[in-house]
């Protein structure tokens, strides 16, 4: 028996690798225990461990256990400061996940309260994400899959610019400081130093938000207040945005307001914005990216049961977060595919609805969230224990005949 795990991350308890890993050593405990039981030999049983993501964070994880290898470089983070931020290649092929160098996550003080604040969501740049994408074309790279979400930043995009080599510049000629607020002031955008090495760089946006940049759907409106923005910081930051794009267009010409209206450029505080009127690129949904760099269809090949999950299983998982893209991908390979999540919230007709042969929850086991949240590892070890038992009571013989057969009694 072959089993393909392919789950997201438990977002706050675990990486999609360690929830992998933790499966998997729960299902050949299982499955050997079981086997053990019915006096059967326990060899056969295989786990395949496949890290995906929706194009968010966790991307990063999903490319290195895909076979890239993982790079860091030094980049200026969202409030100024030098850190270290990683990304991943393979080949000519780079993964950004741009949380690395803009999130929310590597602000100063972020988790002890003091950030994200008025301040930081005013002044927060996406910089050094321009600047990871200047490091993986000094490697070589020329296929930029930048994947958007957590990011610090609400301004437009245009620290992007900053960081592959454009100037921003006031009346008088100065170079504007990093963050939204501070187009207020922009007269115009120097692009003799951008960077020549991208005219023959494909860029894909990997993003599931589906946002103009501008707006009372747009960046500074919708995803401002996650951020630390007031109500005065949203109206400032949003005109601020629109100011941004007219300086824009006078530069590059009318595309670029047509790309402020377009579904994405609200992304990640505008860098979607940047990323489709600046660098050319195309919007894909990130579930859809993750799984043709994981190669995880040509991976199923001979796989009796697929098993995916995230940390929660609700209705934002319909619409197209990994799990579903996991499932859609399993059943075209007429493959059965079941959920394992911290916790479900999903009805017994959703749920039927989903394509799912069965979800389990670690709920099943303890019924205390926080404690699930803790204790993630070690209870859904336990929970692969329990799947792995039931697998070993349905374990056939693998040639032909038998293989099709597991696939139609794998019901766990």
């Amino acid at each position: 028996m072959r089993v393909v795990i392919a789950p997201d991350k438990f977002k706050g308890s675990l990486s999609a690798p360690e929830v992998a890993s933790r499966l998997s050593a729960g299902l050949r405990t299982g499955f050997a225990a079981g086997r053990a039981a019915a006096s059967l030999p326990a060899e056969g049983f295989e786990t395949t461990l496949i890290p995906v993501a929706d194009g968010g964070e966790g991307t990063l994880d999903a490319a290195v256990g895909s076979g890239f290898t993982r790079r860091s470089a030094t980049v200026t983070g969202p409030t100024g400061h030098p850190i270290t931020a990683e990304f991943a290649v393979r080949g000519e092929e780079a993964v950004i996940e741009m949380a690395a160098a803009s999130g929310l996550a590597v602000l100063p003080g972020f988790g002890d309260g003091s950030a994200p604040n008025t301040e930081t969501a005013k002044s927060s740049t996406s910089l050094g994400t321009g600047e990871l994408i200047r490091a993986a074309l000094d490697l070589g790279c020329r296929h930029i899959i930048l994947g958007v979400g957590g990011s610090a930043n609400t301004d437009g995009g245009a620290g992007v610019l900053q960081g592959l080599g454009a100037v921003l510049l006031d009346a008088e000629g100065n170079e504007l400081p990093g963050g939204g607020a501070a187009l207020a002031r922009l007269d115009r955008i120097d692009f003799s130093n951008l960077d020549v090495r991208l005219e023959a760089t494909e860029v894909v946006l990997a993003s599931d938000v589906d946002n103009p940049l501008l707006g009372r759907t747009g960046a500074a409106a919708i995803f401002g207040p996650q951020k630390g923005a007031t109500p005065d910081d949203v109206a400032s930051l949003d005109a601020a945005l629109a100011h941004f794009v007219q300086v824009l267009a006078t530069e590059i010409g009318p595309e670029a307001k047509d790309a402020a209206q377009a579904p994405g450029a609200g992304a990640a505080g505008g860098v979607g914005y940047i990323a489709i009127a600046a660098l050319g690129a195309a919007r894909r949904p990130g579930i859809d990216v993750v799984l043709e760099f994981t190669e995880l269809e040509q991976r199923l090949a001979g796989a009796d049961l697929v098993i995916t999950g995230e940390g929660s299983l609700d209705e934002q998982s319909l619409l197209g977060k990994t799990p579903m893209g996991v499932a859609r991908a399993a059943a075209r390979s007429g493959i059965p595919v079941i959920a394992v999540c911290g916790r479900s919230t999903l009805s017994p007709e959703q749920l039927s609805e989903s394509g799912f042969e069965s979800v389990h929850a670690l709920t099943e086991l303890e019924s205390n969230v926080e404690k699930c949240i803790a204790e993630a590892g070690p209870l859904l070890e336990e929970l692969g224990k329990h799947i792995g038992v039931r697998l070993s009571e349905k374990a056939v013989p693998t040639h032909d005949a038998a293989r099709t057969e597991t696939k139609e009694q794998l019901h766990v």
